[in-house]
């Protein structure tokens, strides 16, 4: 089990914070640092100082980091085209010496899109975008150097591309689809995933998500399923105390992070935990929502990384 650091930070979040949570993710032993791929805050709080572009901040920290892998849960396809999407990706991953691993979702924040001048079409359009990227940045990473790459799709067409630069790792980052749709998510993440993350669900509501990606594999021929992995809110303290007071920090009640999140105590975190890795669960996504609290970060290492 790969216990993986996953922050907000258009919650209200500098470079400078980023980057310190980054450090101390790579310094208490932790296997990446993740970030959110938003532009504008949600719920009670301000935003500010307002957004940061996600692979802007990830390139940054690529040359400030040396082991933690780095990546997006989940980059928005309708904010990029794929191929300069493609080309920011790989040169993180040449920065990072190919530390990079792409999440890569259809976007669904209806008012950032609005706030920005974001085009938001409708959730079919939506999917058909993220599968065709799916198909651009693999066929363009993948892409023998010297070769060009040519693609016609409904939405994107692209003619003569040098598929250049190339990343880091050979044929490009690892992808994640995440979702629990019920049947374009598991075709997707069963065709084109390298990875398939659960986001904010109950564990047996998972488990039942990755069961349909399993079927889809089946049905697809697919005989190596994706990595399986979750995402989850974290609010962790050694007494009831230190627990309410993080969970008032973020805006949320003790007992329902309890049965939406992983909360409590070290013991109960690490004992909710091992019911995803009994469902094939592989990796954990750790939401992290309060980014000044590197206490917090230090308890979760020493307490619940060290026994998973």
């Amino acid at each position: 089990m790969r216990l993986r650091i996953f922050t907000e930070p258009q919650q209200g979040a500098t470079y400078e914070t980023q980057l310190a949570v980054a450090k101390a993710t790579e310094d208490l032993g932790f296997d990446a640092f993740f970030r959110s791929d938003h532009w504008v805050k949600m719920g009670g709080v301000t935003g500010e100082p307002g957004p940061t572009d996600s692979w802007i901040t990830l390139g940054a920290l690529a040359r400030e980091t040396s082991r933690i892998r780095l990546g997006t849960l989940v980059t928005s396809a309708t904010f990029r085209h794929p191929g300069p999407l493609a080309i920011s990706v790989a040169q993180v991953d040449q920065m990072s010496g190919g530390r990079v691993d792409l999440g890569i979702g259809t976007g669904w924040f209806e008012q950032e899109h609005t706030a920005y001048g974001i085009p938001f079409p409708s959730l079919g359009e939506r999917f058909e975008r993220l599968e065709e990227q799916v198909r651009i940045l693999t066929g363009l990473w993948g892409t023998p150097a010297g070769e060009t790459f040519a693609f016609s799709g409904e939405h994107y067409t692209l003619a003569d591309s040098p598929a250049l630069p190339k990343p880091a790792q050979a044929g490009g980052p690892p992808i994640i689809i995440g979702g629990f749709g019920l049947k374009r998510t598991p075709r997707l993440a069963a065709r084109y995933a390298d990875e398939y993350n659960v986001p904010f669900k109950l564990v047996e509501e998972t488990g039942e998500a990755f069961e349909r990606v399993r079927a889809a594999c089946a049905d697809a021929g697919r005989t190596t399923p994706p990595v399986c992995s979750a995402a989850q809110v974290v609010c962790c303290g050694r007494d009831e105390a230190e627990l309410k007071r993080r969970a008032d920090a973020i805006g949320r009640d003790v007992q329902e992070l309890r049965e939406n999140g992983l909360a409590g105590t070290p013991g109960e975190v690490v004992d909710k935990i091992g019911r995803f890795g009994e469902l094939g669960a592989e990796r954990i996504y750790l939401q992290v929502l309060d980014l000044q609290d590197l206490d917090h970060l230090e308890l979760l290492a020493a307490e619940v990384l060290a026994k998973v």
